[in-house]
């Protein structure tokens, strides 16, 4: 098996939560630093999915914050299995200022556009099928992103909601087996 892990807005695929899935994951996951702008996210990421399912991976996804957004997404057109940590649901509300604003890893700044919201919208999954194939894992002291807007979306996924916590989520490595066995089952 293969998990992908897709970091979340202004993050990287080098990011202190990135780095603690590397670690326990070790050669089953790629992380990869994704372009801010979510076109090319998203082209990087079907691409990497399509050359793994070709070798016949097993294929997960783990996303966080915009990376469980864009997990939705992708694990609805491919038929796969995610883990989503304090997903976006409206990433084009929450980012709606557009502008420069900084890379939370290295501390570059980058533009968001009017032509990103409109990618992100266009990303959107409405109904979310096959939601047996989603675990959602949310904290609700969530600063960034209300987790209730995740808890009503995903509703029928395997819910896990927290008291307390933040957007990073606190302690997320004591779920890394329960992870690893969703993806795998």
């Amino acid at each position: 098996m293969t998990i992908i892990y897709i970091h979340g807005f202004a993050s990287s695929g080098q990011g202190g939560k990135a780095s603690l899935f590397r670690e326990y994951f070790e050669e089953e996951l790629i992380a990869p630093s994704l372009s801010h702008i979510p076109k090319l996210a998203i082209d990087t990421l079907e691409q990497l999915i399509e050359i793994l399912l070709e070798k016949d991976e097993t294929v997960g996804l783990v996303g966080s914050s915009l990376g469980g957004y864009y997990s939705i997404y992708l694990a609805n057109k491919y038929d796969l299995k995610a883990v989503l940590i304090n997903p976006a649901i409206y990433p084009y509300k929450t980012l709606d200022k557009v502008g420069m604003t900084m890379n939370y890893y290295d501390g570059s700044s980058f533009e968001v556009t009017s032509e990103h919201i409109q990618t992100l919208k266009g990303l959107e999954v409405q109904e979310v099928q096959s939601q047996e194939n989603f675990m959602t894992l949310l904290q609700t002291e969530d600063e960034v992103l209300d987790y209730s807007e995740a808890a009503e979306k995903l509703s029928e996924s395997e819910l896990v909601i927290e008291e307390g916590g933040n957007h990073s989520f606190e302690n997320i490595e004591s779920y890394f087996r329960k992870i690893y066995s969703f993806l795998d089952s």
